[in-house]
């Protein structure tokens, strides 16, 4: 994942475009971890290095939506 993490230089198009892009790989990531957890054929250090590479994706994922839907206080 070769994300920057300054989002602030990126416009909203760019932004929506990644988060679909980082969306689709963390779906991808979480069947992976889903097929090598059922096949039983998996490394604890695979599942592990999978586990966290998605999680970065979803702290990613996080921000990015946090940065384009900003709370809106009533």
């Amino acid at each position: 994942m070769n994300a920057p993490t300054d989002l602030s230089m990126k416009t909203d198009d760019v932004l929506r475009v990644e988060l679909e892009v980082f969306r689709s790989e963390h779906r991808d990531l979480d069947d992976a971890i889903r097929a090598l957890n059922e096949r039983g054929t998996a490394d604890q250090i695979t599942l592990q290095r999978l586990k966290k590479k998605k999680l970065r994706l979803k702290d990613l994922i996080a921000r990015i939506e946090d940065r384009l839907l900003p709370d809106i206080i009533a």
